[in-house]
């Protein structure tokens, strides 16, 4: 009885950690694309700057996120230009790092959003 457990129990703590991290990268990607949403949405609006589109997608990401986070915005002048917000997060900054013993480690890794709309 104890020898398959010592054998089993590597296995299924390591699918037990894998779920567990792939859940919170998942949850956090999410809202990654909600905050580059919110913040192209704000990025639209006529007269908007791009210290308040910062300010909405970090109010979006949240504390935690938002420390780490890097924000792109590029606004147009006009009715019907371009508007593009690309909001890019460490996933080390999101998860803890509990795969790294069997080469899968978050650290060089992010979750990236890319939302693009036209000025109103």
């Amino acid at each position: 009885m104890s020898m398959e457990l010592a054998m089993t129990l590597p296995l299924l703590m390591l699918v037990l950690f894998a779920v567990f991290e792939y859940s919170l990268l998942f949850y956090a990607r999410g809202g990654v694309v909600q905050a580059s949403r919110i913040g192209a949405r704000s990025a639209s609006y006529p007269g908007s700057t791009v210290q308040f589109v910062e300010e909405s997608v970090t109010r979006a990401l949240g504390p935690r996120m938002s420390q780490h986070a890097n924000i792109y915005t590029e606004q147009g002048q006009f009715s019907g230009d371009r508007v593009v917000v690309v909001v890019k997060v460490p996933m080390s900054a999101v998860s803890p790092d509990l795969l790294w013993p069997i080469g899968f480690g978050l650290h060089g890794r992010y979750l990236v959003a890319e939302t693009y709309m036209e000025m109103e």
